[in-house]
């Protein structure tokens, strides 16, 4: 699930990323009062904690490591399609062995600060506290514009930023996308019938349940008065509608009660797997997938329509060519093997029929040897 700005309590969180085990040793010692440390031996494996960490609030990194360097963590980090990501501040630990130009090309590359070493605990602490303060500043205002106060969910103009950020990624990637719209039935006859707490208390049961089915990398936002939208990147449209469909399920079963009475509670949903096209855009896409949710309204609500059921549920229309199924371009086997090392096993099981067929003249050979 896409976390809002923010975190929750506790100690602040660092990430400390040096190849010296004694300078993690002694960093994790020097701050651990006041923070949540943790560390990682190169580039690599910082990238992945900030990846999959999103409370990390400041991060320390070496210059001179293997498999990824400093300059090469930060170029990810400022050049990451999350925003959240690409502003933290990145503090560059330098040496003797760094002279004016590395610092200069890490300045370029986006560093925010430097310490020297051999620093003390009295530095190193104050320079984390000092950027850790003003990144909990930053995403507490940030918080208080994206947020739906109702809900707790994001807001349109946080999901519209999001939403383009996945586009983004799904087209340079080559991954799919899908994109759930969604509407609570009979919105307006309810608020009138039951008045303002319990239609509100309506939306907050909806917008929990939204909140436990998604997952860590998808994003939900209440986007209208009664409808909410929901991003599933890498899930293409038969994932996506297996999704709505047990929402709806699980709407249907909320046993909300207003005066002695259960409530009906039920939803319409749209689901769209949009392709990339020129053109395209996060509102044009938010756009196509509200026709498709209007279709499961017309048909009678407490549904779900995907784009291609819209078409047949259209007698008299148009027929437009059905969008081919995503299929991701192929990649090599240099490249498979280099996500694997980065930990994108399920990326390249979307590739294996094709990885096959490039090892398939390798493997008779291997084959062969083995008779």
């Amino acid at each position: 699930m896409t976390q809002l700005p923010g975190r929750p309590g506790g100690k602040p969180r660092l990430l400390m990323v040096d190849d010296s085990r004694v300078m993690r040793t002694a960093a994790t010692k020097m701050l651990g009062e006041r923070f949540d440390v943790v560390v990682a031996e190169n580039g690599v494996q910082g990238w992945q904690a900030i990846r999959s960490d999103q409370s990390i609030q400041v991060v320390f990194t070496d210059l001179s490591m293997p498999e990824l360097d400093g300059y090469g963590l930060l170029e990810k980090i400022r050049t990451c399609d999350d925003p959240g990501i690409a502003g933290l501040p990145v503090i560059v630990v330098t040496g003797a062995e760094n002279d004016e130009a590395a610092r200069e090309k890490a300045l370029q590359l986006g560093a925010t600060d430097f310490i020297t070493k051999p620093f003390n605990s009295t530095d190193l602490t104050a320079r984390a506290s000092a950027h850790a303060d003003y990144q909990r500043e930053r995403r507490t205002l940030e918080a208080a514009t994206t947020i739906d106060r109702l809900t707790g969910l994001g807001n349109a103009e946080f999901y519209l930023g999001r939403l383009k950020q996945d586009l983004a990624f799904a087209a340079r990637h080559a991954h799919a996308l899908s994109v759930v719209r969604i509407e609570v039935d009979h919105f307006n006859k309810l608020f009138i019938r039951v008045g303002k707490s319990a239609a509100d208390s309506m939306l907050v049961q909806v917008a929990k349940l939204i909140s436990r089915l998604i997952r860590k990398e998808d994003t939900a936002a209440r986007t209208g008065v009664a409808q909410f939208s929901i991003t599933l990147p890498t899930a293409d449209a038969a994932g996506a509608k297996v999704f709505a469909d047990r929402l709806c399920r699980q709407v249907r079963e909320v046993n909300l009660q207003h005066e002695g009475r259960r409530l009906p509670l039920s939803i319409s949903a749209g689901v769209l797997s949009p392709a990339p096209h020129p053109g395209q855009t996060a509102r044009t896409v938010m756009e196509e997938t509200a026709l498709v949710l209007q279709g499961a309204v017309r048909a009678g609500g407490n549904q779900v329509m995907t784009e291609g059921g819209l078409r047949n549920a259209l007698p008299g229309q148009p027929q437009q060519p059905a969008r081919q199924p995503f299929s991701p371009p192929p990649i090599s086997v240099e490249q498979a093997l280099a996500m694997l090392a980065s930990g994108r096993d399920e990326e390249v099981r979307r590739h294996l029929p094709s990885l096959r067929k490039q090892l398939a003249p390798l493997l008779k050979i291997l084959d062969s040897e083995g008779h």
